[in-house]
């Protein structure tokens, strides 16, 4: 991602890897304290490896291509695009790949080991999925569409790990999910309605 120096989100990016780092240390605590089950790799590494990156590719296609019919979300979704955006452009490469990376191994270890895991104890396979992905999307709301999305891609992952059976699958899935979503937004924010950064010289290399 060859761009210039954009705004500075606020957040350092120590603290940033540090917060998504945190998520997975709580959810990795919870799996052991409340002794719940973990399918880790399911059909194996391989498999989980290539199934993960094409269902992220696939997913992100098919987002793109809801986003851009008419009136189907209740609000458009370029005011959080350009917040997004904002955030991701003040950080170097280096540090979103981080980023993704922890959200997905993090993100995945909380809301699908742990929280669906515990729920699958509990309630139905449906009925698990279906909370997690409540809260996960919960957790990323800004606006009731962006809520949304959050929740139908907390859907499809919370699916995928029930029928693979791999942990490793999702997380990987979402990591790359991550990446590809900010390596378009900030590759292509006319996509999104976002106003561009005006480029300086160099991107902060942190």
């Amino acid at each position: 991602m060859a761009l210039g120096k954009g705004r500075k989100s606020g957040i350092s990016p120590n603290a940033a890897l540090l917060f998504q780092g945190g998520i997975g240390v709580v959810g990795l605590v919870a799996i052991l304290v409340f002794g719940i089950p973990v399918l880790l790799i399911g059909p194996g590494l391989w498999p989980s490896l290539i199934y993960g990156i094409l269902g992220a590719v696939a997913t992100y296609g098919l987002l793109l291509l809801l986003t851009r019919v008419p009136r189907l979300f209740p609000e458009n979704l370029e005011r959080q695009m350009q917040g997004l955006y904002d955030f991701a452009y003040s950080y170097s490469p280096l540090v979103l790949i981080l980023l993704s990376l922890l959200a997905g191994v993090g993100e995945e270890l909380l809301f699908r080991g742990a929280i669906q895991g515990w729920l699958m104890a509990y309630t139905d396979p449906v009925t698990a999925v279906l909370a997690a992905s409540v809260l996960f999307g919960l957790v990323h709301y800004v606006s009731f569409t962006y809520f949304l999305v959050a929740t139908g891609l907390g859907l499809i992952l919370g699916a995928a790990y029930a029928l693979s059976e791999s942990l490793a699958l999702v997380m990987i899935w979402h990591a790359v999910y991550d990446m590809i979503a900010l390596y378009c937004l900030l590759r292509f924010p006319r996509w999104f309605g976002v106003k561009i950064v005006e480029p300086a010289a160099n991107r902060p290399h942190e």
